[in-house]
């Protein structure tokens, strides 16, 4: 066999080598493909797990979210309560001394009204103190213009001096009854240790028994007081 022979045999061979592994490169391929894939997955599979743990610290994490806006939210409670507290203690307090300031207002008007009454009372008293001393001096001076009419003669009685003094004995007498005095009755009446002053006793039958028989000095009341008893003879 030739030189030339040889080579082209040899050309062959390696054209049949390099084919056979080409083919086997190819075939080969796919296995690296799957091998690559399945050790994809496995490491997806592989890390899935550590997705799950990381759901899991994120659910983990929004509990504790949810749980810190709860206390959050219970402590902002907490707090608006604390401050309604204090505002309502706030407003007792004011309340309190408004109820105070109206109790003290109320005892000084009560105070007031109390003493107001006692110094009219007491006003009323010293005036009708005043009015009373008044009274009984003038008594004795009705007394006398009495006396002087009874010792007035028929004769006199119609002379200008005695109508003129009449005159004057009953405007004396109008303005003291104006001002609420007034005589007492006696003759004829029940004999009463209130308003009489018995200085005799007497049998007679023509009055009744313990019944006033006859008048000395008149007697006089002031209102419901009595100024001077009327000194009287008691019958029987």
């Amino acid at each position: 066999m030739s030189k030339e022979e040889n080579n082209i045999d040899s050309l062959v061979e390696a054209v049949k080598k390099a084919t056979s592994d080409k083919n086997a490169s190819v075939y080969t391929a796919p296995d690296e493909n799957v091998q690559a894939t399945a050790s994809e997955e496995t490491s997806t599979d592989g890390a899935d797990p550590g997705k799950a743990s990381e759901e899991t610290s994120t659910d983990g994490a929004d509990s504790k979210k949810a749980s810190d806006e709860t206390s959050a939210d219970e402590e902002m409670k907490d707090e608006d309560v604390k401050a309604g507290k204090n505002k309502k203690d706030k407003k007792d307090k004011k309340d309190e001394l408004i109820d105070q300031l109206k109790d003290q207002l109320i005892r000084n008007m009560a105070e007031f009204d109390n003493f107001r009454k006692r110094t009219e009372k007491e006003k009323s008293a010293m005036f009708d103190m005043g009015a009373r001393n008044i009274i009984e001096k003038l008594l004795p001076v009705i007394d006398n213009f009495e006396r002087g009419f009874l010792a007035i003669s028929e004769e006199e009685k119609d002379s200008a001096f005695v109508k003129g003094t009449q005159m004057i004995y009953t405007q004396l007498v109008s303005t003291l009854e104006d001002a609420g005095v007034k005589p007492i009755e006696a003759v004829g009446k029940e004999f009463n240790t209130d308003y009489h002053n018995a200085v005799m006793h007497v049998d007679d039958e023509n009055f009744g028994d313990n019944v006033v028989a006859e008048e000395f000095q008149k007697g006089y009341m002031y209102k419901d007081t009595v100024i001077r008893h009327s000194m009287v003879k008691v019958a029987n």
